[in-house]
């Protein structure tokens, strides 16, 4: 089984922005936790990350044939990105959208999310722990259709 974990702009920061708000975990703290959990699965991860919108469409779109689920944390991209739905519909692969804080308990313009209606789960306001949650969201999941 192998999963693409993607994490959108700005979390290439985490640890140094707002940790008030984000905490104090880097990215590379919550690679190394999913990267244990995926290996108490079997499971083969891959990670991405980028601040460009149009990066993000391209490896939702490579993970078409090549990857079994997705785990994704479009982050700002989460209340504009069209273009990341689009993608996910297209390659259909089961996702599970993360937040590290609860964007419902944020500003107005946080609410919506375009990534929710086509994802399996949606986990938000668990900090990196909530990316080991989606992991085993989607073996659970890719277990039960196989």
């Amino acid at each position: 089984m192998r999963l693409l974990i993607i994490n959108g702009p700005n979390l290439n920061m985490l640890g140094i922005r707002e940790p008030e708000l984000y905490g104090h975990q880097t990215l590379a703290d919550i690679e190394a936790m999913v990267r244990q959990r995926c290996e108490q699965h079997g499971v083969t991860p891959t990670f991405f990350q980028s601040n460009n919108e149009g990066a993000l469409v391209d490896a939702i779109q490579q993970a078409y044939g090549q990857q079994d689920g997705i785990i994704i944390n479009p982050a700002a991209y989460t209340h504009t990105s069209v273009a990341i739905l689009d993608a996910l519909k297209a390659v259909a692969l089961p996702a599970v959208e993360v937040h590290l804080s609860d964007p419902l308990m944020r500003e107005p313009f946080r609410h919506h999310s375009y990534i929710t209606p086509v994802c399996i789960a949606a986990i938000r306001g668990k900090g990196g722990a909530g990316y080991v949650e989606a992991v085993d969201v989607l073996v659970r999941h890719l277990a039960a259709k196989s």
